[in-house]
């Protein structure tokens, strides 16, 4: 199960960090990491991190402004989001997959999702 915390609300510019907790670490994941749903559009995938070495992908959007890590100790995953815009309004998703980072690039790769919590953004 994954169980979200943080997101809210933020001005333009500043940041915020969403934090996601793997409570029973299914054996078969391999990879966790976040997508987004933005009013009107559809899910977006936002990156993910392998479990085990820490490698990353970030989605070529969002790569120079969000950056994805995880506390093995905590089985927890984060999403620190930098230079916040508008844009980034939306609900955002914790996911788990049983595919490593080279894999998994669409919300069809998810096996386990968190509950979501909501980012507002305003200018």
């Amino acid at each position: 199960q994954l169980v979200e915390s943080g997101g809210g609300s933020a001005q333009a510019g500043y940041s915020l960090t969403s934090s996601c907790v793997s409570t029973d670490r299914s054996s078969d994941i391999v990879a966790m990491g976040w997508l987004r749903e933005a009013p009107g559009k559809g899910q977006e995938f936002l990156g993910v991190i392998n479990w085990n070495d820490g490698d990353t992908y970030h989605a070529v959007d969002v790569k120079c402004r969000f950056i994805i890590s995880r506390d093995v100790a905590k089985s927890t995953v984060y999403l620190q989001m930098n230079r916040l815009t508008p844009d980034d309004t939306a609900v955002y998703s914790c996911a788990a997959t049983i595919f490593s980072i080279q894999r998994a690039r669409a919300p069809g790769d998810i096996k386990y999702w968190g509950q979501g919590t909501r980012v507002t953004v305003s200018a």
